[in-house]
């Protein structure tokens, strides 16, 4: 279980230690798991979780689709907009569908246009965990656009120890505390013996050595 208190203290004690910067840092945790066999493809995780203060950064969100999603991708100002003839095009540029997969953490699509992103798309932004959340027709995405800003994606593959970046220097502790718990808490809610399988859980700055949350 979880401790804020416990959170906090190694989130003041991370910033504490850290090199001091003219430029606000990026702090990361670091999660190392135990007694749990991540080569069963049951016991990996992929989750996206809403941070409650957001991560401090501009995320990357493309939207694939035409007529009413376009427009509110244009409203809710998404990153990208790619239109079904341009889909059919990346999948013979791969040098430019590998820079778009890289590029941007998020993909929303109009489920008719799922086919043709899964075959021309579905190479690069497959090994990635980014294949498009299908969206229905008639379906706002402005609030889903929202929250996938200030969410995090974790996946861990076949990892037992794994980093995400959580919040930045600019932020307040608490905020970056509160963000961390969130992240904790559900990453313990979906192992198979929670709290149990988390060994260690560490908090850094990016130039700052890494404290270890007790």
């Amino acid at each position: 279980m979880v401790d804020r208190a416990k959170i906090l203290e190694a989130v003041k004690t991370a910033i504490e230690k850290a090199p001091k910067r003219k430029f606000s840092e990026s702090i990361d945790i670091t999660i190392n798991l135990k007694n749990i066999d991540m080569a069963q493809p049951k016991n990996r995780i992929d989750e996206t979780v809403l941070l409650p203060h957001g991560s401090g950064e501009q995320v990357g969100i493309c939207v694939i689709g035409k007529g009413d999603i376009v427009t509110q991708a244009k409203d809710a100002k998404v990153d990208l907009i790619i239109g079904p003839e341009e889909v059919e095009r990346l999948g013979g540029a791969p040098r430019e569908a590998r820079k778009v997969a890289a590029q941007y953490r998020y993909f929303l699509a109009e489920t008719a246009v799922m086919p043709q992103v899964g075959r021309y798309l579905g190479p690069r932004l497959g090994p990635r965990g980014r294949m498009p959340m299908p969206i229905a027709g008639g379906q706002d995405i402005r609030p889903i656009v929202e929250r996938l800003r200030n969410s995090v994606k974790i996946r861990t593959k076949d990892r037992t120890v794994f980093s995400m970046k959580i919040g930045s220097t600019a932020m307040k502790p608490e905020q970056v505390a509160e963000n961390i718990e969130a992240v904790v808490k559900r990453i313990e809610s979906v192992l198979e013996q929670g709290a149990l399988n988390v060994r260690s859980v560490y908090v850094k700055t990016t130039m700052g050595p890494a404290v270890r949350l007790e």
